[in-house]
């Protein structure tokens, strides 16, 4: 799901980072580790993503934390701790509502029946970039909805991934507030979500046994490759923050891991537009 690159709580001066190359070293860390780009008039953003880490570490310059991120022994798991800070999602279920008719009325249907010649009712479905849970569970929710019409007799699997491992455990925790659910109906929320009190919600055992999450960084050819089999991919606001390069590279893995006929979705950055791009 999104990643708020463009918020960020107030760091050091812009003029500093373009000042100081330890940061310039710390952008081009995360990039070829993530994909994630920084230009260099954003890289106030950055730091000040790095202030918080760099706090919590005592540390008072950028060189000395970047020696934390690439020389120091707890390198590995302060470099996912940053990662952590840096791809911080913003959601809500039923966030696009024109997604789910065309899921309804035209994608579901053509694949249907390409998978019925094959005898094969079983479908995969990827969200990457999950951020928090909202759009997986949402998912789940339309399937669940449509399992004694359009989807009777078939069975399902929603893989829900991302690489920020404070957003995977709120969704494996399913607990939301009003904003979360504030596009749910009543009739859902009755239905999925058990009622904590103080205005909060958890998705009761139904719900979560249609997720599997999984930490999966887009980035990570080693791990790209093996997710095979998807009938449809979704990749909502996360590769708007990738250059043309690792988009062109996590496009060609959503490829190879479609199945023929099987479908992609993401959202371009062009006001936020929806793109479906199809596949085989």
């Amino acid at each position: 799901m999104p990643l708020e690159i463009g918020k960020a709580s107030t760091g050091a001066s812009p003029q500093a980072e373009k000042t100081d190359p330890a940061y310039l070293k710390i952008r081009d860390l995360i990039y070829g580790i993530s994909g994630i780009y920084y230009s260099e008039e954003k890289l106030y953003l950055l730091s000040s993503r790095c202030s918080r880490r760099m706090a919590a570490l005592e540390v008072a310059t950028a060189p000395e934390y970047l020696e934390h991120l690439t020389t120091r022994g707890n390198r590995d798991a302060e470099l996912r701790l940053l990662l952590n800070e840096i791809t911080i999602g913003e959601t809500y279920m039923f966030r696009h509502p024109a997604q789910l008719d065309a899921l309804r009325n035209v994608i579901l249907p053509q694949i249907l029946q390409i998978k019925s010649l094959i005898s094969l009712k079983r479908l995969r479905f990827w969200c990457a970039g999950c951020s928090t849970g909202e759009e997986p569970y949402t998912l789940a929710m339309f399937l669940l909805e449509e399992k004694d019409k359009m989807l009777a007799g078939w069975t399902w699997d929603i893989l829900a991934t991302d690489l920020n491992d404070n957003s995977l455990e709120t969704a494996r925790a399913g607990i939301y507030g009003e904003y979360a659910l504030r596009n749910s109906s009543d009739l859902l929320r009755r239905k999925y979500f058990k009622d904590l009190g103080d205005k909060r919600l958890q998705t009761n055992d139904l719900l979560k046994s249609q997720l599997r999450f999984d930490r999966i960084n887009l980035s990570d050819d080693s791990k790209m490759i093996f997710q095979k089999g998807m009938d449809i991919i979704f990749c909502c606001n996360v590769l708007i923050y990738f250059d043309l390069t690792s988009k062109r590279r996590v496009v060609q893995h959503f490829y190879s891991n479609l199945m023929p006929g099987g479908i992609s979705s993401w959202a371009m950055p062009s006001r936020c537009s929806r793109w479906t791009i199809h596949f085989g």
